[in-house]
C-alpha cells in the first residue's frame, strides 16, 4: 500500500484489525479455536475500541455527518458493551483475555495514535476508513470464527443478532466515505 497515494486511511484501518483479526481467522495463535469466555473478551475488546476511537472522533472530526456516525457509533457500541455483561453475568461467562484480544489492544493504540495526529478533513478521512476495515474485519470474524466457535446456545444467538448492526454500521460507514470523498 502506497502511504503517499491517501491511502494512510486505509492502511490505519488494516492495523487496527490485521493482527488481531488474523489470529481469529485461525482461532488462536496455536490453532486452537477460541473459547466462550474468550470469545465474550474478543467481543468487549472490539466493542470498547470503537468506542474509544469514535470518542476521539467526536473530539477531532470537522464534519458534522462523521460527528453524528461517532455519535452512533458511541451509542450502539456502549448499549452493546452492556448487553454482553449482562449475557456474560446471566451465563456465569467472564471475558478471558486471549491472544486476539491482546494483540486487538495492541493495534488499537497504534491506530489511535496516528489518528491523534491527524486534524480536520485528513482525521475524518482516515477516521472512516477506519472504521469501514474494522466493521469488515469484525463481521467476518464473526461469521467465520466466533459464531462457529461459540459453545452457548444463547452466546451464538446473541452473535447472531449482533451481525445486522455491524452490517447496518459497515454501510452508513461507506456512504459516508462515499459522501465525502465527492467533497
Amino acid at each position: 500500500m502506497n502511504l503517499h497515494r491517501g491511502n494512510i486511511g486505509t492502511w490505519l484501518g488494516g492495523l487496527a484489525c490485521l493482527a488481531g483479526l488474523a489470529i481469529v481467522a485461525n482461532g488462536k495463535a496455536d490453532g486452537t479455536p477460541p473459547s466462550d469466555p474468550q470469545i465474550v473478551g474478543i467481543v468487549v475488546t472490539a466493542n470498547q475500541i470503537d468506542i474509544d476511537a469514535s470518542q476521539l472522533a467526536l473530539e477531532k472530526a470537522k464534519s458534522q455527518q462523521v460527528r453524528d456516525f461517532a455519535q452512533q457509533m458511541v451509542t450502539d457500541h456502549t448499549a452493546l458493551q452492556k448487553s454482553v455483561a449482562n449475557l456474560g453475568a446471566k451465563l456465569n461467562v467472564k471475558p478471558e483475555d486471549s491472544d486476539t484480544s491482546r494483540a486487538l489492544k495492541s493495534q488499537a493504540k497504534g491506530t489511535t495514535a496516528k489518528l491523534t495526529a491527524l486534524e480536520g478533513a485528513a482525521f475524518d478521512k482516515a477516521y472512516l476508513d477506519n472504521e469501514v476495515t474494522f466493521h469488515q474485519a469484525v463481521i467476518n470474524a464473526t461469521s467465520s470464527v466466533l459464531i462457529p466457535n461459540a459453545k452457548n446456545a444463547e452466546l451464538k444467538s446473541a452473535l447472531e443478532s449482533a451481525a445486522p448492526l455491524f452490517e447496518g454500521h459497515l454501510e452508513h460507514a461507506r456512504k459516508l466515505q462515499s459522501d465525502l470523498g465527492s467533497k
